[in-house]
């Protein structure tokens, strides 16, 4: 079941979600809407290999906008500081930002319970556009789960993302044994 817009609210006053920085317009429904963060990246290599730490280079969003170009990948994050000690958040884009051909993430819309940090975006493009700092660009949505947690995820010892930071982060697909 996803959390209302009250009962968000609710657990957000027992300290079971956290948001900063929080805005109460920003609370819809049944979700709550997070802004492009300051920085982006890219990877430097044009292959990138799920073997190797793949680097990235982190640039600023000009105040006059940044145009984002089809074909490429593109790293962002959230303005949005989260964590989540009882639901299961989701992220997904807006749909203003989908009708601009962006989608802010391929495969991670789902954190765990104990995900502590600004949401790393993988943001792509069907048409050249153009983005800044501080739009909004998705919602998260919280749903309830349903029995104990053994590990929250801040907890385990294998975590590859939980360095709190204002960046985007990286794959870490080399840390793991394959």
């Amino acid at each position: 079941m996803i959390l209302t817009d009250q009962q968000i609210l609710a657990e957000i006053e027992r300290g079971n979600i956290i948001i900063e920085p929080y805005d109460r317009t920003c609370l819809g429904t049944n979700s709550y809407d997070v802004h492009l963060g300051r920085y982006l990246a890219t990877y430097r290599d044009a292959v990138l290999d799920a073997r190797k730490h793949n680097e990235i280079e982190q640039f600023e969003i000009p105040v006059e906008g940044f145009v984002l170009q089809p074909g490429v990948l593109y790293l962002g994050v959230t303005e949005e500081y989260t964590e989540s000690h009882a639901h299961v958040p989701f992220l997904e884009g807006k749909s203003s930002v989908g009708r601009l051909g962006i989608d802010i993430h391929a495969t991670a819309g789902k954190g765990d319970i104990g995900f502590c940090n600004h949401w790393t975006l993988e943001i792509s493009v069907s048409m050249p556009v153009r983005v800044y700092h501080g739009m909004p660009v998705g919602q998260l949505i919280y749903f309830t789960v349903q029995g104990d947690v053994e590990t929250f995820y801040n907890r385990k010892a294998n975590a590859k993302y939980n360095d709190r930071t204002d960046r985007p982060v990286e794959s870490m697909m080399w840390k793991n044994r394959f």
